[in-house]
């Protein structure tokens, strides 16, 4: 029997979604056919996958001369190729693969990993983010297959679109790693771990300010992204140079050796707009997988998870000394580690891959 075709769209280069890549595994067990179409960047690494990959490299790589050029070239290697799924990840990638999907009458399918429109690099932006809106307002109610990555943004576009919109939680598989190997982290004392992209609103300057009321404890930095440098003029001038460690990109499969070696994890993203009060961040997931306790702020989707399975602690602000008092209360009470440790280890059996990737069956016949 002929596999069937699903073609993926992102505008980044693959290599660090983990997201359309535990998508991509999923359905090649469902005997698809995947061809995932992207990006080159300047920092772009080769990548071997069980799916084919398309990387273009563009003449724009920001602004809305980028969206367009990657639309417009989008739509043209689509319309002259016949798959019977179109998968397009998040608004940007939308217009081109709805159009074409309409055209050769192909099932469309749409990933929103975020409430795009409400972005924290939108916020102030009035004409850029009235943009994305109409986008938004134009196709997701025309779009009748569509998942997103926590209840309330769900709940957001379904009151306001009707659309009917699934969850599909971007949530590690139990055995999240494919390299094992022993690391190190260059420090002696406890850690307090952020990995993730490296963009504003994600409490890293707090965290930093944080450290002059902790004593035994390094903030370890996995990541990268357009605040890198910003961070590390921060911490130059905070006379934390000592005690921050930018450890910088580190391969998805290598990842958790890192992650599992830390004290604690932060998820301190700050509300900057819906895109973050609804967010539901991959890290969470991957410190329960790791069983370290969890400092996170006080975020709808973040609070529902820690309360609900009772993995860490929540800060009531964002302020230096709230955090630090926070991390102190933790750090010494021996018993609520213990339990936050039995916690995760009963949460990852149900907060995994393996159980999520399921609900692609709705979508993906």
């Amino acid at each position: 029997m002929k596999k069937k075709k699903i073609f993926v769209a992102v505008t980044n280069d693959i290599s660090t979604d983990y997201r359309v890549h535990k998508i991509c595994n999923y359905l090649i067990s469902k005997n698809f056919d995947i061809t995932v179409y992207g990006r080159v960047l300047p920092n772009t690494i080769a990548v071997e996958r069980a799916y084919k990959i398309v990387r273009k490299k563009h003449f724009f790589n920001n602004n809305f001369l980028f969206y367009a050029e990657f639309n417009i070239r989008l739509f043209f290697y689509l319309i002259f190729r016949k798959y019977q799924y179109i998968l397009s990840n998040d608004l940007d990638t939308l217009p081109a693969c709805f159009f074409v999907s309409k055209i050769k009458s192909t099932d469309l399918v749409y990933d929103s990993h975020e409430l795009f429109s409400e972005g924290p690099e939108l916020q102030g932006r009035k004409f850029v983010q009235g943009f994305w809106r109409k986008l938004e307002d134009f196709f997701l109610p025309k779009i009748k297959k569509s998942y997103t990555v926590s209840q309330s943004i769900v709940d957001f576009y379904n009151d306001k679109y009707q659309n009917k919109m699934g969850l599909l939680r971007n949530i590690p598989l139990k055995q999240d790693h494919v390299e094992i190997e022993e690391v190190t982290f260059p420090t002696k004392s406890r850690t307090i771990l952020y990995q993730g992209v490296l963009n504003p609103g994600r409490g890293l300057k707090p965290m930093i300010q944080a450290l002059k009321f902790i004593d035994n404890l390094d903030l370890i930095i996995i990541g990268y992204g357009k605040v890198e440098e910003d961070l590390k003029t921060f911490v130059a001038e905070q006379n934390m140079d000592n005690r921050v460690h930018f450890l910088g990109r580190v391969p998805r499969e290598k990842l958790f050796n890192y992650t599992k070696k830390a004290t604690l994890g932060m998820v301190l993203e700050q509300p900057l707009g819906l895109s973050f009060q609804y967010s539901l961040p991959n890290k969470l997931f991957d410190y329960i997988h790791a069983e370290i306790p969890i400092i996170a702020g006080n975020l709808i989707e973040i609070a529902r998870i820690v309360n609900e399975y009772k993995v860490g602690v929540l800060v009531d602000d964002y302020s230096p000394e709230t955090i630090a008092k926070s991390i102190h209360t933790l750090l010494n009470d021996k018993t609520l580690l213990l339990e936050i440790k039995e916690n995760q280890q009963k949460a990852k059996e149900i907060l995994c891959w393996e159980i999520e990737s399921k609900k692609l069956d709705n979508y993906f016949k």
